[in-house]
Protein backbone atom coordinates (compact mmCIF):
# COMPACT_ATOMS: atom_id res chain seq x y z
CA UNK A 1 0.00 0.00 0.00
CA UNK A 2 1.18 3.50 -0.94
CA UNK A 3 1.99 5.81 2.41
CA UNK A 4 0.94 9.08 0.32
CA UNK A 5 -2.87 8.82 0.64
CA UNK A 6 -3.14 7.20 -2.77
CA UNK A 7 -3.88 3.62 -2.68
CA UNK A 8 -6.28 1.00 -3.99
CA UNK A 9 -7.88 0.29 -0.82
CA UNK A 10 -8.55 3.60 0.23
CA UNK A 11 -10.73 3.72 -3.14
CA UNK A 12 -12.26 0.80 -2.86
CA UNK A 13 -13.45 1.27 0.66
CA UNK A 14 -14.64 4.77 -0.72
CA UNK A 15 -16.23 2.74 -3.65
CA UNK A 16 -17.94 0.32 -1.50
CA UNK A 17 -19.91 3.37 0.11
CA UNK A 18 -20.44 5.34 -3.07
CA UNK A 19 -20.75 3.16 -6.63
CA UNK A 20 -22.86 4.06 -8.96
CA UNK A 21 -25.84 2.14 -9.57
CA UNK A 22 -25.61 1.19 -13.02
CA UNK A 23 -28.43 -1.80 -14.55
CA UNK A 24 -25.28 -3.24 -15.62
CA UNK A 25 -23.16 -4.02 -12.65
CA UNK A 26 -23.56 -6.13 -9.74
CA UNK A 27 -23.01 -4.06 -5.92
CA UNK A 28 -19.61 -4.44 -4.90
CA UNK A 29 -19.38 -6.54 -1.75
CA UNK A 30 -23.01 -8.35 -2.51
CA UNK A 31 -21.09 -12.00 -3.51
CA UNK A 32 -22.84 -11.94 -7.22
CA UNK A 33 -20.76 -11.87 -10.57
CA UNK A 34 -21.38 -9.59 -12.72
CA UNK A 35 -22.69 -10.62 -16.67
CA UNK A 36 -19.87 -10.76 -18.83
CA UNK A 37 -22.63 -10.33 -21.66
CA UNK A 38 -24.09 -7.39 -19.61
CA UNK A 39 -20.46 -5.93 -19.07
CA UNK A 40 -19.64 -6.49 -22.56
CA UNK A 41 -22.85 -4.77 -24.33
CA UNK A 42 -22.73 -2.12 -21.53
CA UNK A 43 -18.41 -1.08 -22.87
CA UNK A 44 -19.38 -1.38 -26.59
CA UNK A 45 -22.29 1.34 -25.89
CA UNK A 46 -20.34 3.48 -23.21
CA UNK A 47 -17.70 3.80 -26.35
CA UNK A 48 -18.01 7.34 -27.51
CA UNK A 49 -21.34 8.00 -25.17
CA UNK A 50 -22.35 8.90 -21.99
CA UNK A 51 -24.11 6.68 -19.43
CA UNK A 52 -26.97 8.54 -19.90
CA UNK A 53 -27.25 8.43 -23.49
CA UNK A 54 -26.82 4.30 -23.14
CA UNK A 55 -29.33 3.37 -20.30
CA UNK A 56 -32.34 3.24 -22.40
CA UNK A 57 -30.40 1.22 -25.54
CA UNK A 58 -29.02 -1.05 -22.87
CA UNK A 59 -32.40 -1.46 -21.39
CA UNK A 60 -34.18 -2.41 -24.88
CA UNK A 61 -30.99 -4.44 -25.96
CA UNK A 62 -31.06 -6.38 -23.21
CA UNK A 63 -34.60 -7.16 -23.02
CA UNK A 64 -35.08 -8.36 -26.46
CA UNK A 65 -32.41 -10.35 -26.56
CA UNK A 66 -31.07 -10.84 -23.18
CA UNK A 67 -28.27 -13.55 -23.73
CA UNK A 68 -25.41 -13.33 -25.91
CA UNK A 69 -26.79 -16.17 -28.25
CA UNK A 70 -29.85 -14.47 -28.63
CA UNK A 71 -28.01 -11.51 -30.04
CA UNK A 72 -26.00 -13.69 -32.21
CA UNK A 73 -29.91 -15.18 -33.71
CA UNK A 74 -30.49 -11.32 -34.24
CA UNK A 75 -31.23 -9.77 -38.14
CA UNK A 76 -28.64 -7.18 -39.35
CA UNK A 77 -31.48 -4.66 -39.70
CA UNK A 78 -33.16 -5.58 -36.25
CA UNK A 79 -29.91 -4.71 -34.41
CA UNK A 80 -28.81 -1.44 -37.00
CA UNK A 81 -32.34 0.01 -36.31
CA UNK A 82 -32.42 -0.69 -32.61
CA UNK A 83 -28.88 1.18 -32.26
CA UNK A 84 -30.08 4.24 -33.97
CA UNK A 85 -28.96 7.31 -32.76
CA UNK A 86 -25.78 5.87 -30.66
CA UNK A 87 -23.70 6.62 -33.89
CA UNK A 88 -20.50 4.94 -34.83
CA UNK A 89 -22.59 2.13 -36.59
CA UNK A 90 -19.47 0.08 -36.80
CA UNK A 91 -19.70 -0.74 -33.09
CA UNK A 92 -23.03 -2.07 -33.76
CA UNK A 93 -21.55 -4.08 -36.51
CA UNK A 94 -18.58 -5.70 -34.51
CA UNK A 95 -21.37 -5.99 -31.85
CA UNK A 96 -22.91 -8.14 -34.07
CA UNK A 97 -20.07 -10.54 -35.56
CA UNK A 98 -18.74 -10.76 -31.89
CA UNK A 99 -22.03 -12.58 -30.40
CA UNK A 100 -21.86 -14.65 -33.62
CA UNK A 101 -18.26 -15.62 -32.76
CA UNK A 102 -18.59 -16.21 -28.72
CA UNK A 103 -21.81 -18.73 -29.91
CA UNK A 104 -20.11 -20.71 -32.99
CA UNK A 105 -16.63 -20.61 -31.11
CA UNK A 106 -16.96 -20.73 -27.55
CA UNK A 107 -20.49 -21.94 -27.27
CA UNK A 108 -22.04 -18.91 -25.88
CA UNK A 109 -19.75 -18.40 -23.05
CA UNK A 110 -17.32 -15.27 -23.15
CA UNK A 111 -13.31 -16.01 -23.15
CA UNK A 112 -12.24 -14.97 -19.46
CA UNK A 113 -8.84 -13.92 -20.19
CA UNK A 114 -7.75 -11.44 -21.98
CA UNK A 115 -6.03 -13.24 -25.26
CA UNK A 116 -9.41 -15.05 -25.84
CA UNK A 117 -11.25 -12.12 -25.14
CA UNK A 118 -8.71 -10.10 -28.00
CA UNK A 119 -9.44 -12.82 -30.50
CA UNK A 120 -13.08 -12.01 -30.86
CA UNK A 121 -14.10 -9.79 -33.50
CA UNK A 122 -14.16 -5.68 -32.74
CA UNK A 123 -12.97 -6.18 -28.77
CA UNK A 124 -9.93 -3.78 -28.20
CA UNK A 125 -7.24 -3.75 -25.59
CA UNK A 126 -9.79 -1.21 -23.39
CA UNK A 127 -12.82 -3.82 -24.25
CA UNK A 128 -11.14 -7.04 -23.34
CA UNK A 129 -9.15 -5.31 -20.30
CA UNK A 130 -12.59 -4.11 -19.17
CA UNK A 131 -14.61 -7.50 -18.99
CA UNK A 132 -11.59 -9.89 -17.72
CA UNK A 133 -11.37 -7.33 -14.77
CA UNK A 134 -14.93 -6.74 -14.61
CA UNK A 135 -16.84 -9.75 -15.21
CA UNK A 136 -14.08 -12.20 -14.09
CA UNK A 137 -11.93 -10.34 -11.93
CA UNK A 138 -8.34 -10.48 -13.73
CA UNK A 139 -5.99 -7.74 -12.56
CA UNK A 140 -6.13 -6.03 -15.85
CA UNK A 141 -5.19 -2.28 -16.50
CA UNK A 142 -8.74 -0.86 -17.35
CA UNK A 143 -8.18 2.72 -19.09
CA UNK A 144 -10.19 4.97 -19.79
CA UNK A 145 -10.89 8.96 -20.25
CA UNK A 146 -12.14 8.95 -16.40
CA UNK A 147 -8.72 7.18 -15.52
CA UNK A 148 -6.76 9.09 -17.82
CA UNK A 149 -7.87 11.94 -16.15
CA UNK A 150 -7.59 10.78 -12.70
CA UNK A 151 -4.07 9.50 -13.30
CA UNK A 152 -2.95 12.55 -14.98
CA UNK A 153 -4.10 14.79 -11.57
CA UNK A 154 -3.09 12.44 -8.91
CA UNK A 155 0.66 12.23 -10.45
CA UNK A 156 0.52 16.05 -12.10
CA UNK A 157 1.19 14.84 -15.44
CA UNK A 158 1.10 17.93 -17.60
CA UNK A 159 2.72 16.03 -21.18
CA UNK A 160 -0.53 16.80 -23.42
CA UNK A 161 -3.01 13.71 -24.37
CA UNK A 162 -2.43 11.47 -26.69
CA UNK A 163 1.16 11.81 -25.96
CA UNK A 164 0.93 11.03 -22.23
CA UNK A 165 -1.38 8.30 -22.69
CA UNK A 166 1.36 5.44 -22.02
CA UNK A 167 2.69 6.80 -19.32
CA UNK A 168 -0.54 7.77 -17.86
CA UNK A 169 -1.09 3.72 -18.54
CA UNK A 170 1.58 2.73 -16.42
CA UNK A 171 0.95 4.98 -13.98
CA UNK A 172 -2.41 3.14 -13.37
CA UNK A 173 -0.74 -0.42 -14.23
CA UNK A 174 1.11 0.43 -10.77
CA UNK A 175 -1.91 1.14 -8.63
CA UNK A 176 -4.30 -1.91 -9.86
CA UNK A 177 -4.76 -4.61 -7.41
CA UNK A 178 -4.35 -8.05 -7.59
CA UNK A 179 -7.78 -8.51 -5.44
CA UNK A 180 -11.15 -6.85 -6.25
CA UNK A 181 -9.67 -5.77 -9.83
CA UNK A 182 -13.30 -5.50 -11.03
CA UNK A 183 -14.61 -3.51 -8.54
CA UNK A 184 -11.00 -0.99 -8.56
CA UNK A 185 -11.55 -0.91 -12.32
CA UNK A 186 -14.92 0.40 -11.86
CA UNK A 187 -13.89 2.62 -8.85
CA UNK A 188 -11.68 4.82 -10.92
CA UNK A 189 -14.39 5.34 -13.36
CA UNK A 190 -16.91 6.64 -10.79
CA UNK A 191 -14.08 8.48 -9.29
CA UNK A 192 -13.60 10.59 -12.88
CA UNK A 193 -17.13 10.54 -13.26
CA UNK A 194 -18.79 12.29 -10.14
CA UNK A 195 -15.73 13.71 -8.29
CA UNK A 196 -13.01 14.04 -10.58
CA UNK A 197 -14.78 15.52 -13.35
CA UNK A 198 -13.40 17.52 -16.02
CA UNK A 199 -14.40 21.15 -14.62
CA UNK A 200 -14.61 21.86 -11.33
CA UNK A 201 -13.19 18.80 -9.92
CA UNK A 202 -14.92 18.50 -6.52
CA UNK A 203 -11.40 17.70 -4.27
CA UNK A 204 -12.23 18.24 -1.18
CA UNK A 205 -14.56 14.75 -0.94
CA UNK A 206 -11.99 12.94 -2.70
CA UNK A 207 -10.90 9.74 -0.89
CA UNK A 208 -7.49 10.16 -2.82
CA UNK A 209 -7.20 14.17 -1.41
CA UNK A 210 -4.41 13.83 0.56
CA UNK A 211 -1.86 12.49 -1.94
CA UNK A 212 -3.32 14.23 -5.08
CA UNK A 213 -0.08 15.81 -7.07
CA UNK A 214 -1.80 18.12 -8.84
CA UNK A 215 -4.20 19.64 -6.14
CA UNK A 216 -1.03 19.99 -4.23
CA UNK A 217 0.09 22.04 -7.51
CA UNK A 218 -3.08 23.66 -7.49
CA UNK A 219 -3.36 22.73 -11.07
CA UNK A 220 -5.87 19.96 -11.49
CA UNK A 221 -8.54 21.79 -13.06
CA UNK A 222 -6.25 22.41 -16.05
CA UNK A 223 -5.36 18.44 -16.35
CA UNK A 224 -4.90 16.36 -18.23
CA UNK A 225 -3.67 18.98 -21.24
CA UNK A 226 -4.53 18.19 -24.42
CA UNK A 227 -3.15 19.01 -28.13
CA UNK A 228 -4.36 21.62 -29.66
CA UNK A 229 -7.54 20.41 -31.92
CA UNK A 230 -7.47 20.32 -35.57
CA UNK A 231 -9.96 22.18 -37.40
CA UNK A 232 -12.80 20.20 -38.75
CA UNK A 233 -13.13 20.54 -42.23
CA UNK A 234 -16.96 21.12 -43.75
CA UNK A 235 -18.60 18.96 -46.79
CA UNK A 236 -21.58 19.56 -48.48
CA UNK A 237 -23.92 16.80 -50.11
CA UNK A 238 -27.85 15.62 -51.02
CA UNK A 239 -30.10 13.78 -49.89
CA UNK A 240 -33.38 12.95 -51.92
CA UNK A 241 -36.42 12.37 -49.83
CA UNK A 242 -39.15 10.71 -52.35
CA UNK A 243 -42.60 9.84 -51.03
CA UNK A 244 -45.13 7.58 -52.87
CA UNK A 245 -48.94 8.07 -53.04
CA UNK A 246 -49.73 5.44 -50.48
CA UNK A 247 -46.47 7.31 -48.58
CA UNK A 248 -44.22 4.92 -48.91
CA UNK A 249 -40.72 6.47 -48.73
CA UNK A 250 -37.90 5.52 -50.89
CA UNK A 251 -34.74 4.43 -48.40
CA UNK A 252 -31.60 2.31 -49.06
CA UNK A 253 -29.21 0.01 -47.16
CA UNK A 254 -26.16 1.52 -46.53
CA UNK A 255 -22.98 -0.14 -47.61
CA UNK A 256 -21.39 -2.28 -44.51
CA UNK A 257 -18.60 -0.47 -44.28
CA UNK A 258 -17.72 3.42 -44.31
CA UNK A 259 -20.01 6.26 -43.15
CA UNK A 260 -23.80 5.03 -41.26
CA UNK A 261 -22.10 1.29 -42.40
CA UNK A 262 -25.31 -0.76 -42.45
CA UNK A 263 -27.86 1.57 -41.89
CA UNK A 264 -31.14 2.55 -43.13
CA UNK A 265 -31.14 5.54 -45.35
CA UNK A 266 -32.33 7.70 -47.97
CA UNK A 267 -30.27 7.86 -51.09
CA UNK A 268 -27.95 10.72 -51.36
CA UNK A 269 -24.37 11.91 -53.48
CA UNK A 270 -21.27 13.43 -52.88
CA UNK A 271 -20.63 14.22 -48.76
CA UNK A 272 -19.69 10.27 -47.79
CA UNK A 273 -16.82 10.06 -51.18
CA UNK A 274 -19.96 8.27 -53.31
CA UNK A 275 -21.52 9.80 -56.14
CA UNK A 276 -24.56 9.20 -58.05
CA UNK A 277 -27.63 10.97 -59.77
CA UNK A 278 -30.75 11.34 -58.20
CA UNK A 279 -32.69 8.24 -57.38
CA UNK A 280 -35.60 8.90 -59.79
CA UNK A 281 -36.51 11.38 -62.35
CA UNK A 282 -39.10 13.62 -60.78
CA UNK A 283 -39.65 17.75 -59.84
CA UNK A 284 -37.59 17.63 -56.88
CA UNK A 285 -38.41 20.43 -54.44
CA UNK A 286 -35.50 21.76 -51.91
CA UNK A 287 -36.82 21.65 -48.61
CA UNK A 288 -33.81 23.36 -46.71
CA UNK A 289 -30.34 22.20 -45.17
CA UNK A 290 -29.51 19.58 -42.33
CA UNK A 291 -26.08 20.32 -40.50
CA UNK A 292 -24.69 17.42 -38.87
CA UNK A 293 -21.37 16.84 -37.38
CA UNK A 294 -19.09 13.49 -37.68
CA UNK A 295 -16.19 12.75 -36.06
CA UNK A 296 -13.88 13.70 -38.73
CA UNK A 297 -15.89 16.73 -40.28
CA UNK A 298 -18.80 18.99 -39.94
CA UNK A 299 -21.49 18.22 -42.94
CA UNK A 300 -24.32 20.46 -44.70
CA UNK A 301 -26.88 18.45 -46.32
CA UNK A 302 -29.29 19.83 -49.00
CA UNK A 303 -32.57 18.02 -48.64
CA UNK A 304 -34.55 17.43 -51.93
CA UNK A 305 -38.13 16.08 -51.87
CA UNK A 306 -40.58 14.45 -54.53
CA UNK A 307 -44.20 13.72 -54.33
CA UNK A 308 -44.18 10.66 -57.02
CA UNK A 309 -46.58 8.54 -58.12
CA UNK A 310 -47.58 4.60 -56.92
CA UNK A 311 -46.13 3.01 -60.03
CA UNK A 312 -42.51 5.40 -59.66
CA UNK A 313 -39.09 3.01 -60.14
CA UNK A 314 -35.83 4.15 -58.64
CA UNK A 315 -32.61 2.89 -59.88
CA UNK A 316 -31.54 3.14 -55.93
CA UNK A 317 -32.99 1.40 -53.19
CA UNK A 318 -37.11 0.82 -52.45
CA UNK A 319 -40.34 2.38 -51.07
CA UNK A 320 -41.19 0.99 -47.57
CA UNK A 321 -44.27 1.58 -45.96
CA UNK A 322 -44.63 3.10 -42.39
CA UNK A 323 -45.81 -0.30 -41.34
CA UNK A 324 -42.06 -1.66 -42.30
CA UNK A 325 -39.41 1.32 -40.64
CA UNK A 326 -40.12 3.69 -38.62
CA UNK A 327 -38.40 6.99 -38.59
CA UNK A 328 -36.91 6.55 -35.16
CA UNK A 329 -35.07 3.23 -36.88
CA UNK A 330 -33.30 5.47 -39.02
CA UNK A 331 -29.47 7.44 -37.78
CA UNK A 332 -29.68 10.51 -36.26
CA UNK A 333 -28.37 12.53 -39.81
CA UNK A 334 -31.57 10.33 -41.58
CA UNK A 335 -34.28 11.34 -38.88
CA UNK A 336 -33.04 14.93 -38.96
CA UNK A 337 -33.54 15.18 -43.28
CA UNK A 338 -37.22 13.36 -42.24
CA UNK A 339 -37.86 15.91 -39.77
CA UNK A 340 -37.01 18.69 -42.05
CA UNK A 341 -38.95 17.32 -44.98
CA UNK A 342 -42.04 16.08 -43.39
CA UNK A 343 -42.55 17.47 -39.83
Amino acid sequence: MRDDGVSAEGLLAWYDGHARALPWRVPPRSGLRADPYRVWLSEVMLQQTTVAAVKDYFARFTTRWPTVDDLAAAADGDVMAEWAGLGYYARARNLLACARAVVARHGGVFPSDLAGLRALPGIGPYTAAAVAAIAFGRSEVVVDGNVERVMARVFAVDTPLPAAKPALTALAAGLTPDQRAGDYAQAVMDLGATICTPRNPACGICPWLTGCAARQQGIAASLPRKAPKVEKPTRAGTVWLARREDGALLLERRPDRGLLGGTLGFPGDAWDGAAGLAPLVSDWAAAGEVRHTFTHFHLILSVQTAQVSQNATATRGEFLGRNLFSPQDLPTLMRKAHDLAFG
